[in-house]
């Protein structure tokens, strides 16, 4: 690792095999905890480019614990985080919007790194036991048409960095690979990233790939539709600028997604908007991004049908009862 540090301590940029092989060995546990937190500051201190970040994803997806989940078709609905935003769990609240919908989640998730409260964090403290046995992955996608894929069950490098990302506390590359590394490889997938720069990124390696995919960047930072401000969405079909009201929604504060001091307050938050007790403004950005994912499955839906869905999945209860579904033993 001296070599591979002082290599890009001169400003190079490492080859597409070379990212992969490295990578590699952090999960094998090749280098020590100091050399690993000397190279992922590396990528704090400059851009990643496209080798890097394909050349780690590919390393990812070679060791993780894969899950055949093609038969159901399902969605993620997954961001980078990074945004240092604090919101409730907007992506995951929305997952069980679109599963009250009636469609098949995928959920790749992982504890909070920098934020107070991750997908896993809260999910955990209501009671959902993770697992990679495929068995129940699938029971869960039949009894309550969402299940969740705890990152460090499934990939080794993350299980590996684990404590070291806890005690930086900081974004790394890591951030920036959790989208693309589901281990179901799902054929329909939001992204949400922090960024425009790794919006671009994220647009050039899905745009090889054959997925129905949306990225998403609010304008004014957030890694998901927050409603604060207009947002960008990069599809294969293009880029384009969607302000809330072509939407027909109002716009938000940063104070109306707050998401809590602690896991407990989030955990709070987050069954009174599954409970339809969420305020207008909490309840129109879960369903704003829960319509997003309903059209990248449905995508002869309008999007005004889809936010339809989206906000009866709410009022109905029934998104409470999928989470309720995947909750329950």
């Amino acid at each position: 690792m001296r070599e591979i540090l002082n290599y890009l301590f001169e400003n190079n940029v490492l080859r597409r095999d070379e990212a992969r092989k490295i990578l590699r060995g952090i999960a094998s546990g090749n280098y020590n905890p100091v050399q690993v937190s000397a190279f992922l500051t590396v990528f704090r201190m400059r851009n990643i480019t496209v080798d890097e970040l394909e050349g780690f994803r590919d390393a990812m997806l070679e060791l993780c614990i894969p899950v055949d989940l093609s038969a159901y078709n399902p969605v993620d609905l997954c961001g980078t985080g990074g945004d240092h935003k604090n919101t409730f769990n907007i992506s995951t609240i929305s997952s069980f919007v679109v599963a009250g919908a009636g469609l098949k989640v995928a959920k790749h998730g992982n504890y909070g790194v920098s934020s107070v409260c991750g997908s896993s964090n809260v999910l955990e403290y209501l009671g959902a036991k993770f697992t990679n046995d495929v068995d129940i992955i699938k029971q869960k996608m039949d009894t309550a048409g969402i299940c969740f894929l705890h990152a460090p069950l499934f990939h080794p490098a993350m299980k590996a960095v684990a404590p070291i990302r806890k005690d930086l506390g900081l974004i790394t590359f890591f951030n920036m690979l959790g989208p693309m590394v589901n281990p179901s490889s799902p054929q329909n997938q939001i992204v949400g990233v922090y960024n425009l720069e790794l919006s671009r990124l994220y647009a050039y390696l899905y745009q090889k790939s054959s997925k129905n995919y949306y990225i998403v960047h609010s304008m004014d930072g957030y890694d998901e539709i927050s409603l604060t401000s207009s947002f960008k969405i990069i599809s294969s079909s293009g880029e384009k600028i969607i302000s809330p009201e072509n939407w027909g929604l109002s716009s938000t504060t940063s104070a109306d997604l707050y998401g809590g001091k602690d896991i407990q307050e989030s955990a709070e938050i987050f069954m009174r908007i599954l409970n339809g007790k969420g305020t207008d403004k909490q309840t129109d950005v879960v369903v704003a991004n829960a319509a997003l994912a309903i059209h990248c499955v449905r995508n002869t839906l309008s999007i005004s049908d889809c936010l339809l869905m989206a906000k009866e999945s709410v009022q109905s209860g029934k998104a409470l009862q999928s989470f309720q579904k995947f909750t329950s033993n």
